[in-house]
């Protein structure tokens, strides 16, 4: 009995194992193959911009310099040239002051119309003027005379004569370049000069210092 039972077992486990698939095993996947490295290209696009670049504002023009206007005004004169007298030049016509320290105390107010005496040409003639405020002087001599420009050679004074005697003290003369001695001119030289006072005797009350160098003397113009 216990073989019987043990049999139909043993069938029922055969038939089930019939019955039941067997299990198949899943094919191994297939191995993934090694993707590449991906490649990175860098592009610069230009892209338009959606609205338009700002208007460029123009620089503010400078204004140019204006140019000066030049205004000529003429003005007629109310007399003709011609007819108005030419007007001296003060070194033509303006006595020259010595200095009042040669008058010595003696004479002041010494002037001479100019600085240059010449024996054939313009100015012919030297006017000197002096005063005195002295009243035991009533003449003055005048003495002069010719040194070369370089005073190498020692000349002697001499007596010209008497100015003349305006009043009040003044006195004035005349010296023209013929005036002096024949014997005695050198073209390019200096006149040299001195005032003596006399008394009313003739005799000598006082004298200024010998005055050189202030007019030069030459036979043609300067």
């Amino acid at each position: 009995m216990k073989r019987v039972v043990f049999l139909l077992l043993v069938a029922v486990l055969a038939l089930t194992a019939c019955a039941s698939p067997v299990p198949t095993e899943p094919p191994a996947a297939a191995s993934p193959e090694p993707s590449p490295t991906p490649v990175v290209v860098i592009q610069t696009v230009l892209v338009e911009p959606t609205q338009p670049p700002p208007t460029e504002v123009p620089p503010t023009p400078v204004p140019p310099t204006p140019q000066p206007i030049v205004v000529t005004v003429v003005v007629e004169p109310t007399q003709a040239p011609a007819a108005q007298p030419a007007a001296p030049t003060a070194a033509a016509n303006a006595p020259i002051t010595l200095d009042p320290a040669l008058g010595k105390g003696v004479f002041t107010n010494m002037t001479i119309s100019s600085a240059n005496l010449t024996l054939r040409c313009a100015p012919r003639e030297v006017v000197f003027n002096i005063t005195t405020s002295n009243p035991d002087i009533v003449d003055v001599l005048f003495f002069y005379r010719i040194m070369d420009l370089k005073r190498l050679y020692q000349k002697d004074y001499k007596n010209f004569g008497k100015m003349t005697a305006n009043g009040n003290g003044n006195f004035t003369l005349v010296f023209k370049g013929e005036d002096v001695h024949p014997n005695l001119r050198i073209d390019g030289s200096w006149l040299d000069f001195q005032f003596v006072g006399l008394a009313k005797s003739g005799n000598v009350v006082d004298r200024s210092q010998t005055i050189e160098s202030q007019i030069k003397y030459t036979f043609d113009c300067p």
